[in-house]
């Protein structure tokens, strides 16, 4: 499948389309604000700009969302660590500096050449079908629900006036006024308060930047390789052949957002295939979608920063696992729907077998396959050319 569009669109499927990333963003925004103690006005304008910034330069839907083992380190280690909002202020900063340098280089667009597309496709596959797993353990959580949310993507997914994602929004308030009414009331105490993120640099202490750097910065660097340069780098010019991107473009926006956004109090940001199959799943063909995601986000950033807890609280987990699944049955589903040759099958699923795992390890496993198939493939044409001429 591939998407011609000439400029940005605002209508009501790029609206759709713009929260088709919820699944993965909201629980790790949830993370950073209530376990972390980070500062919403600096997260949440961190990913409002970038998204506004990326809609316009790329006019796809070119995701932002929140680095997965950054943010899952960053959670998860919080009792056992000196996790403190500094560690990921410069995570950020050493992120940033680091894609800014590979993209200024040429350093992203020499290792992306190292990876044939069956590896690419493998690790798009194996992202696919973890956030199908990851889906499914939230949706397990409120089961009727999550099956109810199916039901209507899979009725509404051909019906362009009103996309599938409004449904399971109303579906989800529905929901939580039936079973948390204490919910809905609570939104009477949100009011608009104007304010701005503070400059965070500043308060970052050498320790606390060398622990991110150790701890946070440098195991998602080849995450990011894999699925938020050459990933996200494929499905879009899969997609959008007529905006082709470079894996040097990427690597810069991915440095550029990093640097502006730790220096705000954001945190450590990537572009993601899973985040593109995520808004186009639910109508998303222009930037426009992902416009409106982060004018929302720069919004509730500068006047409803105290309450963004209160109105993420509205939308049940099994919806968020709703959406996740079915934005990992879209990136999952478009890498089988080619034509291949067996050892070109044999690579690509290799790859995602391991890419469910780990990311990292499957492009590392990827790239030793495609290795050794490429030496297989050369000593069969010596053998072939000997047998064709004796003489040799």
């Amino acid at each position: 499948m591939t998407i011609a569009v000439a400029r940005n669109r605002y209508d009501a499927s790029e609206w759709a389309g713009a929260f088709g990333d919820l699944g993965t963003l909201l629980p790790f925004v949830i993370a950073y604000l209530g376990i972390l103690k980070l500062d919403a006005a600096g997260v949440l304008l961190g990913f409002g700009v970038s998204m506004i910034v990326c809609g316009w330069y790329y006019k796809t839907p070119f995701p932002v969302q929140p680095m997965k083992a950054v943010g899952a380190v960053a959670s998860a280690q919080v009792a056992n660590m000196a996790m403190t909002p500094g560690v990921v202020y410069g995570a950020g900063l050493v992120t940033g500096l680091f894609w800014l340098l590979a993209g200024a280089t040429g350093m992203a667009e020499r290792l992306g050449r190292w990876v044939s597309r069956p590896v690419a496709q493998g690790v798009m596959l194996g992202l696919g079908v973890a956030l199908m797993l990851q889906g499914a353990q939230l949706m397990r959580q409120q089961w009727l629900l999550a099956v109810v949310g199916l039901a209507l993507v899979g009725a509404l997914a051909r019906v362009r006036r009103f996309p599938s994602l409004f449904a399971l929004l109303l579906l989800g308030l529905g929901w939580t006024w039936q079973q948390r009414p204490d919910a809905l009331a609570a939104l009477s105490s949100v009011g608009f308060e104007w304010r701005w993120p503070t400059f965070a640099w500043p308060a970052i202490s050498a320790h606390e930047l060398l622990v991110g750097t150790v701890l946070l910065a440098l195991p998602q660097a080849p995450l990011t390789l894999g699925n938020a340069i050459i990933g996200v780098r494929t499905e879009n010019n899969r997609l959008f052949p007529h905006r082709s991107v470079t894996d040097r473009t990427v690597a810069l926006s991915t440095g550029c957002m990093n640097l502006f956004g730790s220096a705000l109090g954001a945190v450590p940001m990537c572009h993601g295939a899973g985040g593109m199959a995520g808004h186009v799943a639910f109508g998303a063909r222009t930037g426009g979608s992902v416009i409106i995601l982060g004018t929302l986000l720069l919004v509730l950033a500068l006047g409803f920063s105290g309450s963004v807890m209160t109105l993420f609280g509205l939308v049940p987990t099994a919806l968020l696992g709703t959406i996740l699944f079915v934005t990992g049955w879209q990136l999952g589903a478009a890498q089988i729907r080619q034509t291949r040759d067996a050892g070109e099958w044999l690579l690509l699923l290799g790859t995602a077998a391991l890419s469910v795992w780990n990311v990292a390890v499957g492009l590392a496993a990827g790239l030793v396959l495609q290795r050794l198939l490429q030496r297989s493939r050369r000593r069969a044409q010596t053998r072939s050319s000997a047998a064709a001429d004796p003489k040799a």
